[in-house]
């Protein structure tokens, strides 16, 4: 049994990944991923701050 993430199946993983093979070259792909994931990790630490600052937020207001 195949486990399937939404479209993302084995076949379509593998497609998309010899695709960007071809348009990236193998040199540049671990440069890009990379990048890609310190963007993502910036995105998530920014998210979890803004979280925060909701917390204190109602944490003053409970206070009050």
């Amino acid at each position: 049994m195949l486990i399937t993430f939404g479209f993302l199946t084995p076949m379509t993983a593998g497609i998309i990944l010899v695709v960007a093979l071809v348009i990236f070259g193998p040199g540049k792909l671990p440069e890009l991923g990379k990048a890609m994931g310190k963007g993502i990790k910036e995105f998530k630490s920014a998210t979890d701050g803004e979280e925060k600052k909701e917390e204190v937020k109602v944490e003053k207001i409970e206070k009050e």
